[in-house]
C-alpha cells in the first residue's frame, strides 16, 4: 500500500479504476496524449505558440523524448509577452497573479488562471497536505492568504476537503504573537517559508510550543537548507516536508510522502524534465539539472518547456512507499544564485545557507558581492536573536571560511572577506534569493 496520497487523486485524474493499480505504463500514455493535446492548443490558440510552434506537428510527438525537440520557454518571455501567451478572452481569467521582482525595474510577470485551474490546485493541496495532518486538524498558514484565489486561500479550501481547519496567518511580522496562536489554538501543522519557520524555532517564546506539540510542518516558497530542517525536527519532534511549486505551476509542484525522501509530482497536470542548463540536453535520471515543466491541462495560459533556474535531478530508486511516481530530489539551488569568484571558483547561495543557519543565533542573512580594482568583496548583513553573543560577527567569519571554495578564493587573492554587521532587510517578504543583490518575486 502507497504512502503517498498523490497517487489515488492521480488514478483518479487519468481515469484508473479504484481497484486497478497505476502502473509507469498507463501514466506516461496519459502524459504522451495530454502533451500532444496541450501542443496543438496552445498552437492554435496562443498567438505567442503560434509563432514559436509554426512548425511542430504534435501527430510528431511519437514518445515523450520527442518533447525534447522543441524549444524552452523563458521567464523573460513570459514577463515581456504575457499577453500573447493568453489563449482565452479576460473575461475568462478568474485570478492573475503579479510576480514582482524587488530590486530591479524589470516588468513584473503576470499569471493568468481559469477558475478551473485553481480548483485543480485546491485538489491537488487536498490530497498533498493529508500525508501531513489528519482530519480534525489544524493548520497554521503562514502565507499569503487575504486573497481569493492567493495560495493561502486555496490552501484553506484543500483543507477543508479532507475536514481540516486551515487558519490563514500571512507572512510573519511578529515571531512571538505566532507562537501564542500555536499554542492558544493547538495548531497541528504550520505551513511557512524556511527562514520564517526558523525565526519561530529561535524565538525566545519558542518554549511555548511543548515538543510534540506540532506533528508536522511545511517548507515552501524557497530553497530548504538541510541546517533548518535539522533544528526543526529536533526542537519540536515533528515531521518537516518539503513542498516543490512555482506560480507558474499553478502554485503546487510536488510533496513529499510520508518518507520526506524527495518530491512526488504532480503528473497528472505537469510533466518535467530536467535538462544541462548550458546545453538544454535531456538528462538521464540521478543528473543533476535544471528542472524544466509543460502544464498538460492549462488553458488559460499554456507553458511548453518553461525554464525554472531549480536546480535538481530526478532519482532513479524507487521511494519507500512503493509508488510508481517519479521523485524529484528536493531542490539544491538555483541558477540564478550562483556567481563566479575571480576567475576559478564559483558559490551558491546554497553553499553559504548550509554553512551559516547552523549558527544557533542565526535568524537570517543577507549576501552582497561586489567587485572592485579587479578584487570580488563579499560583506554579508545578518539577523541575529536577541542572546547572540558578542562575537556573533567572529563566528560567522570562521563559518564562512570553513567553506571550501570561500577559503580557497581567499587565500588565493580572489576575494576579501568584507564587513559582517547587523543589517536591515526585509526579509518578511523574502521568495528568492540570490548572492548578489537577493531580488525576488513576490506575489501581489
Amino acid at each position: 500500500m502507497t504512502t503517498t496520497p498523490l497517487e489515488p487523486w492521480i488514478k483518479a485524474r487519468i481515469g484508473i479504476p479504484p481497484q486497478e493499480p497505476l502502473t509507469r505504463g498507463a501514466l506516461e500514455a496519459y502524459q504522451l496524449s495530454s502533451l500532444r493535446s496541450a501542443v496543438a492548443y496552445a498552437r492554435s490558440h496562443s498567438p505567442f505558440y503560434a509563432k514559436r510552434l509554426q512548425d511542430v506537428d504534435e501527430a510528431g510527438l511519437g514518445s515523450l523524448a520527442d518533447l525534447s525537440r522543441l524549444p524552452f520557454t523563458t521567464a523573460v518571455e513570459l514577463r515581456e509577452e504575457e499577453l500573447r501567451f493568453l489563449c482565452i478572452s479576460q473575461s475568462e481569467v478568474a485570478r492573475v497573479v503579479t510576480l514582482q521582482s524587488s530590486g530591479t525595474t524589470a516588468s513584473p510577470k503576470r499569471l493568468h488562471f481559469t477558475a478551473q485551474e485553481l480548483e485543480l490546485t485546491v485538489d491537488f493541496f487536498h490530497h498533498g497536505m493529508s500525508a501531513l495532518v489528519r482530519p480534525r486538524g489544524r493548520v497554521l498558514v503562514l502565507m499569503p492568504g487575504a486573497l481569493p484565489g492567493s495560495v493561502g486561500d486555496l490552501l484553506v479550501k484543500g483543507l477543508k476537503r479532507h475536514q481540516v481547519e486551515g487558519i490563514v496567518h500571512g507572512l510573519v511580522t511578529d515571531p512571538g504573537a505566532v507562537l501564542e496562536q500555536i499554542a492558544s489554538l493547538k495548531i497541528d501543522c504550520l505551513v511557512g517559508l524556511p527562514v520564517q519557520v526558523l525565526a519561530l524555532a529561535r524565538h525566545p517564546d519558542a518554549r511555548l510550543i511543548s515538543r510534540g506539540r506540532l506533528k508536522s510542518v511545511l517548507l515552501s516558497a524557497d530553497y530548504v537548507p538541510a541546517a533548518i530542517v535539522r533544528e526543526l525536527t529536533d526542537r519540536w519532534g515533528c515531521a518537516v516536508f518539503n513542498h516543490y511549486g512555482m506560480t507558474e505551476m499553478g502554485l503546487g509542484g510536488g510533496v513529499e510522502c510520508s518518507h520526506l525522501c524527495g518530491y512526488h509530482l504532480r503528473e497528472a497536470d505537469l510533466y518535467f524534465e530536467v535538462v544541462d542548463p548550458e546545453s538544454g540536453r535531456v538528462l538521464p535520471e540521478g543528473e543533476l539539472g535544471e528542472v524544466v515543466f509543460t502544464t498538460l491541462t492549462r488553458r488559460g495560459m499554456p507553458l511548453i518547456r518553461y525554464r525554472t533556474g531549480d536546480l535538481a535531478r530526478f532519482l532513479p530508486d524507487p521511494c519507500p512507499c512503493g509508488t510508481v511516481l517519479r521523485r524529484l530530489e528536493r531542490v539544491s539551488g538555483r541558477l540564478a544564485g550562483e556567481v563566479r569568484l575571480g576567475d576559478q571558483h564559483r558559490i551558491n547561495i546554497t553553499e553559504l545557507d548550509e554553512a551559516l543557519f547552523p549558527l544557533s543565533f542565526l535568524l537570517d542573512y543577507q549576501a552582497v558581492l561586489s567587485s572592485s580594482d579587479g578584487m570580488d568583496r563579499l560583506d554579508i548583513a545578518i539577523a541575529t536573536t536577541a542572546s547572540a553573543p558578542a562575537d556573533a560577527a567572529h563566528r560567522v567569519r570562521l563559518a564562512l571560511l570553513a567553506v571550501p571554495v570561500l577559503q580557497k578564493a581567499v587565500c588565493d587573492g580572489s576575494l576579501q572577506l568584507g564587513t559582517i554587521e547587523p543589517g536591515e532587510f526585509a526579509r518578511t517578504i523574502s521568495i528568492k534569493r540570490t548572492v548578489i543583490d537577493r531580488r525576488k518575486e513576490l506575489p501581489c
